[in-house]
Formats: C-alpha cells, sequence, structure tokens
C-alpha cells in the first residue's frame, strides 16, 4: 500500500523518496524481513533492467530499495500487520487479570518479532493515507495548499524547523479549515483563510487542540510541537 505523499499526491519536484507498506497475515519478524530483501533483487531484474541496491533495516522494521542510476529515486518498505494493533489492545485488557495472563500474551509472538513500536506507526500512516484519501483528495484546493505549505516549508526556515508540523498536522488543520468555508475556495482564497486561521493562534499553547480523527485514544497532532515553534509559525502567517 502506498503511504506519505506518494499516496496523497504531494509530490513536489526534487522529491526523491517515496514510501510503502507491506502487510503480512502474521506477525512480521526480523527472518521474514531478510528473506523479502534476498528474493527482491531477483523479481525486480524480471521487469527492469537498472541496477538497485536493496538493504534490510530490521531495527526500523522496513526495506530500503536505491536507484543506481540518476535521479537517484530511493523506496522504503516498511512490514506491519494489523495484527500488531489487536496484541497492544489485548494486552491492556490482559493487564486487570494479572500478570500471568500478561505472560501468555507475549508467549505467542515470534521470538525475532519486528518492532512494535515501529510497526505500529506504519499502522498509523496507513490509516492517515485512507482518511486523506476520503477526506482532503476530493476536497477543493485541498491538495494544492498542502503542497504550496510542503514548498513553504521546504524555502523558508520558520516553517521547516517544526517537525511536528510538516506532515499529518498540517494535512488535518488543512482539510478542517477549507471544509468548514461555506463553499468552494479558489486556491488563493483558501490559502488565506488557512493563514487567517494559524493567525489567530490556533497553534499556541492554550489554543484549541488538534485532535488525530484517525485514533482511538484522543490525540492531539500537535503534541510533539514546542512552545517557540508554536509562536514562530503563527507570528508568520500573521
Amino acid at each position: 500500500m502506498r503511504v506519505g505523499i506518494l499516496a496523497k499526491g504531494l509530490l513536489l519536484r526534487g522529491d526523491r523518496n517515496v514510501e510503502l507498506i507491506l502487510l503480512t497475515a502474521k506477525k512480521p519478524t526480523v527472518s521474514l524481513l531478510r528473506s523479502i530483501t534476498k528474493q527482491l533483487p531477483k523479481e525486480l531484474s524480471t521487469f527492469s533492467e537498472d541496477q538497485y541496491e536493496v538493504q534490510a533495516h530490521p531495527e526500523e522494521a522496513n526495506i530500503v530499495i536505491c536507484s543506481s542510476q540518476e535521479p537517484k529515486m530511493q523506496v522504503t518498505i516498511s512490514l506491519t500487520s494489523p495484527l500488531m494493533r489487536e496484541d497492544t489492545a489485548a494486552e491492556k485488557d490482559k493487564q486487570a487479570e494479572g500478570k500471568a495472563a500478561e505472560k501468555d500474551v507475549s508467549e505467542k509472538d515470534p521470538p525475532d518479532v519486528l518492532n512494535k513500536k515501529k510497526c505500529l506507526d506504519y499502522l498509523a500512516a496507513l490509516r492517515h493515507a485512507k482518511w486523506f484519501q476520503a477526506r482532503a483528495n476530493g476536497l477543493q484546493s485541498c491538495v494544492i495548499i498542502i503542497r504550496v505549505l510542503r514548498d513553504l516549508c521546504q524555502r523558508v526556515p520558520t516553517w521547516g524547523r517544526l517537525p511536528g508540523w510538516v506532515g499529518s498536522a498540517m494535512e488535518l488543520l488543512v482539510e478542517k479549515v477549507i471544509s468548514s468555508a461555506t463553499g468552494p475556495l479558489s486556491p488563493g482564497e483558501a490559502m488565506r483563510r488557512v493563514l487567517e486561521c494559524i493567525s489567530t493562534g490556533i497553534l499556541l499553547p492554550d489554543g484549541p487542540a488538534l485532535m488525530d480523527p484517525c485514533e482511538k485514544e484522543p490525540t492531539d497532532a500537535l503534541e510533539s510541537m514546542k512552545p517557540q515553534a508554536r509562536h514562530d509559525i503563527t507570528a508568520s502567517a500573521q
């Protein structure tokens, strides 16, 4: 499945890195990751004469494919499974029943299962891609404005130094701002509306949180943004 800027149609000139997610039927393991890495070069040679470098990164639960010719493209294939999420839910339920039950849950895991946190992050990326296709893709001017803001983040230091802002938080905010308008907006009107919204202080520490609709638990998409960064981007928007 495509995720990130590739799935959302947000690629800009110069973007060379794209992401895919491989969903496995069982919990993904290091041995499975290495097996796929070993077989990939043979599969790639069946439809392309170009040379590719394939590297396994078990600690990141992914495989990175790099092209040898210019422009050098990089594809990151991350492994995860819906079973990883079900397991965490089961663990929470079992905590009330004592440590013995928790031990039973953990024993079901293969010995070389991949990093659970990474796998859960990849499932979240998949949910964001699906949300984006359902909510933002069909909204007039929405994709255009997010691409303009991505370009702004690359060129303007104040906007680009904010890791908690570039990505899903920015996409959530733009979708919320444009969908709340009374009618369709031109790109110029939509951009002005987004900057006006940020100018009012929506990102400030004492402002309203930007809740992530892709998570069951209440999660603020702006949680990782530092206070100074929130003030800087608000002032820049003004």
